[in-house]
């Protein structure tokens, strides 16, 4: 049985696209920063647009760094360094995770905007591949023990047998 919708290049091609949007989440919050800072600079309070971009920043960089924690613990499983019954111990992604405030994202900067939009859509794949993961049932008893390669080999050869019998 294979993995549904999930395999090593899908892995690491949404690895890449998050590690690339974590770059860009912390390069357009800073840039949110500085700008409030210069703003702060000439105000004796903190205010509240200042509070909501610190709190969407928290937000957006926790929600990719989950979906990078997901994806790395499934790279670990197809490179054989995690066992199956330690990925799907460790290895889930926070369900219902905060969304962002929309009234909130709309007074960010278009750069920021795509930014929060891109890490929510991002997450969305990974949870619909973390559904899918969690519904697959996995190997069979006697594979349990395997590592994925292992378990990647005896279907190969189970099929071949197939073909040739």
């Amino acid at each position: 049985m294979t993995l549904p919708s999930a395999n090593p290049r899908i892995v690491e091609s949404l690895y890449a696209e998050a590690l690339a949007l974590a770059d860009d989440a912390r390069e357009r919050f800073g840039q949110l920063r500085q700008q409030q800072a210069d703003q702060q600079a000439r105000q004796d309070d903190e205010d509240l647009a200042s509070v909501k971009a610190r709190c969407e920043a928290l937000r957006t960089t926790t929600r990719i760094m989950h979906c990078l924690a997901w994806l790395l613990n499934r790279r670990a499983w197809f490179a054989g360094e995690l066992t199956e019954q330690q990925l799907r111990r460790h290895g889930r992604l926070i369900a219902h995770f905060p969304a962002s405030d929309p009234a909130a994202v709309s007074e960010f900067s278009p750069a920021v905007q795509r930014v929060v939009h891109a890490s929510e859509r991002l997450y969305e794949r990974i949870g619909r591949l973390d559904e899918a993961w969690q519904r697959w049932p996995g190997p069979s008893p006697e594979q349990a023990g395997a590592s994925p390669t292992i378990t990647r080999l005896r279907e190969r050869l189970v099929q071949a047998m197939a073909r040739a019998g």
